[in-house]
């Protein structure tokens, strides 16, 4: 039997929201400045309800997840991307996770087709030379699209402290100019996107976990801290930045994978 979880189809949404503006999104960030994770996330799911997507990458995130249960229970739209790439320890994490809390969890795997076309025309491992970024447009950004349709807000495990190049601004809620939706009449509106742990380091986000006794991937104890796929993650060194064990034969700045863009607020 596969270790895999199944990838299961989005929900269909049926809520009417109304449109948030810049205005109104400068008002929570005025509300939330300074709050703890689990408030940023009760504001989250208190306006939005089920129709909040939850991006969990089976990494530190679980915290995310965690704190959503306390709130909501197992009522939870949560997503993962499955880039058929990930390491064994982290389906394991992901099948632990989702027996844990009871909850579904959409896993959402990439375009055969276009998977195929880039590894016949290119190679399994066209990545280490012309970039990263095509890889992650067909294995990441474009089931991203997919997991977030028809939802008008999600949440992140983002941090400032994972990037300083390029989360160092990252708030704590922001409209998401990468990513629109629409429910019936009406242009499509940007997303609304919740940064619940922008503000903690990665110190605090493992006093957490290890203090509520959270399950986590079990990589994290053979030194790597930021995980993704496979062929392009490895551990760091003492002293090291998180980030320096991703796409390490790459320029230090700007490792980032496009699922954020940088630039949103």
């Amino acid at each position: 039997m596969s270790s895999h979880p199944t990838e299961l189809e989005p929900a269909v949404q049926s809520r009417e929201f109304a449109e948030i503006t810049p205005d109104q999104i400068a008002a929570w960030q005025a509300e939330l400045a300074g709050k703890q994770p689990y408030h940023i996330m009760a504001h989250a799911l208190t306006h939005f309800g089920t129709d909040l997507r939850i991006s969990f990458s089976g990494a530190e995130d679980v915290l995310l997840i965690d704190l959503a249960a306390q709130i909501a229970g197992a009522e939870l739209s949560v997503f993962c991307l499955d880039t058929g790439r990930l390491h064994p320890e982290t389906y394991t994490f992901i099948e632990e996770v989702r027996q844990r809390y009871g909850i579904a969890i959409d896993v959402m795997s990439p375009n055969a087709d276009a998977v195929q076309t880039l590894v016949r025309t290119k190679g399994l491992l066209s990545f280490r030379t012309d970039g990263h970024k095509e890889c992650c447009g067909i294995r990441k950004v474009e089931p991203l699209g997919r997991a977030l349709a028809g939802f008008p807000a999600w949440a992140t495990g983002q941090r400032r402290d994972q990037s300083p190049d390029t989360r160092a601004d990252v708030p704590v809620v922001q409209l998401d100019i990468g990513h629109s939706w629409a429910h019936g009449p009406g242009s499509p509106r940007p997303m609304v996107k919740y940064n619940p742990l922008a503000g903690w380091s990665s110190a605090e986000v493992w006093r957490f976990i290890r203090g509520a006794g959270l399950p986590y991937n079990k990589l994290h104890e053979r030194g790597f801290i930021s995980i993704g796929c496979e062929p392009c993650t490895r551990p760091v060194l003492p002293g090291q930045h998180e980030r320096e064990g991703r796409w390490w034969w790459e320029a230090a700045e700007g490792k980032e994978c496009g699922l954020h863009v940088v630039d949103e607020r």
